[in-house]
């Protein structure tokens, strides 16, 4: 019989978002006449930016004719849209970046989760708590942990604490580790970095040969002109960073997955002594393991990037920021503490009284029928939190706060 990774088997529960599937389902089963409003999973609802779809339009026919069809394209992605995103998204922020230091992907889930494999399997490791549940369970998977305590924490794994005193920000720890996974603005809390807290990751970092691991999926959502989009606007951090950029909230390419990582030629890993290019590591295992984004899907990609694009992208993230405020501004007229909101389209609440996280969605979700995210699934520093999306039909998001504000 064939054995299993048992490292698998120390998986504490089904992951965050099926698990929450899971319940609507049953609750649906139960309830059919039940008008349910989803503000859980950060999915979009908006549909694709008419630069997309016209690009998108036009490579369709391209691929029609003999002239134009194309079959494997370059897994790194196509020139094209890697100049694309070097002109467009880091030059403007005086930020130096080389088109061959981009990987273009079909989406930061994948590349946060698989960018471990290229990673010592007794790296250390430290994230955020509460924390995108990817970034842990995939480093559970691959042995980088002990067993699960009773608040779902790892053994082997550093958690920072992200609490309302500390603004849900962690501080670098007080001890050496290889791999740190960074988020801003962050998912689930909605807190941003300032450019004075991704010095202090910087400079600890360099310090201890550390790389971090920098998840900026929602820059698109910073409203403050004062914060960095990158972290590679602070000086040092080609030498320590790498960094996870996606099309997918703020362009609308969920169900059409683009996204790109950014790996600095100076970025280097230890192999027995001798320090090796992390990107040379990462092109293997990416040409490897993946044959490139479509064509059609890296042309609409770069459609989203010009000047009609932009205007677009920039319409679709307004509009779920302002749902950021609808969500934020209704909760707090009834006395419940939120935070985030303001430059991410997460709203961070805490939950009423003494109820659990998981309690809460199911009061929500039987009183209000409204889905949300309960806390306590990204982290044991989760407990007493619950997630609510941007990501709705405007109507839909009012009605979900008045629902909350009425029925609870």
């Amino acid at each position: 019989m064939a054995g299993l990774n048992e490292h698998y088997l120390k998986l504490t529960a089904g992951y965050l978002f099926p698990e929450i599937g899971r319940r609507v389902s049953a609750y649906q089963e139960s309830n059919p006449g039940a008008d349910l409003i989803r503000l859980g999973i950060g999915d979009v609802v908006l549909p694709l930016p008419d630069a997309v779809r016209e690009a998108m339009h036009a490579a369709i026919d391209e691929m029609g004719s003999a002239e134009g069809f194309r079959g494997y394209g370059p897994e790194k992605g196509y020139d094209f849209l890697r100049e694309a995103i070097v002109r467009e998204e880091f030059a403007p922020r005086g930020v130096t970046i080389s088109a061959e230091e981009i990987f273009v992907s079909d989406g930061s889930k994948c590349d946060s989760g698989n960018i471990q494999e290229i990673f010592s399997s007794d790296a250390t490791l430290a994230v955020p708590d509460p924390v995108y549940p990817v970034y842990v369970d995939t480093n559970v998977m691959a042995g980088r942990s002990g067993e699960a305590d009773a608040q779902g924490r790892y053994a082997g794994i550093e958690y920072l604490p992200c609490t309302a005193e500390n603004g849900f920000v962690p501080s670098p720890p007080d001890k050496p580790v290889d791999l740190v996974y960074l988020c801003f603005p962050n998912n689930p809390t909605g807190s941003v970095a300032s450019h004075e807290l991704l010095e202090q990751w910087v400079a600890w970092a360099g310090k201890h040969g550390a790389v971090l691991l920098y998840d900026a999926a929602y820059e698109a959502f910073i409203t403050d002109d004062s914060l960095p989009h990158s972290i590679f606007e602070i000086d040092g951090a080609r030498e320590v960073a790498m960094e996870f950029r996606s099309f997918s909230k703020s362009a609308g390419f969920t169900g059409t997955r683009c996204a790109y990582v950014v790996i600095p030629n100076e970025l280097k890993g230890d192999a027995g002594g001798s320090r090796v290019s992390v990107a040379e590591l990462w092109n293997r295992r990416h040409s490897t393991k993946f044959n490139g984004v479509s064509y059609v899907v890296q042309r609409g990609a770069e459609a989203a990037l010009s000047v009609a694009g932009r205007t677009e992208t920039r319409q679709r993230v307004d509009y779920y920021m302002d749902n950021a405020r609808v969500i934020r501004e209704g909760l707090d007229k009834v006395g419940v503490t939120t935070f985030g909101g303001v430059n991410a389209p997460y709203v961070w609440a805490r939950t009423p009284g003494d109820v659990s996280s998981w309690d809460f969605f199911d009061l929500l979700l039987d009183k209000a029928n409204v889905v949300g995210t309960p806390g306590s699934g990204f982290g044991a520093c989760g407990e007493g939190y619950f997630r609510l999306s941007a990501f709705g039909i405007s109507d839909k998001v009012v009605e979900a706060v008045e629902r909350i504000n009425t029925r609870l």
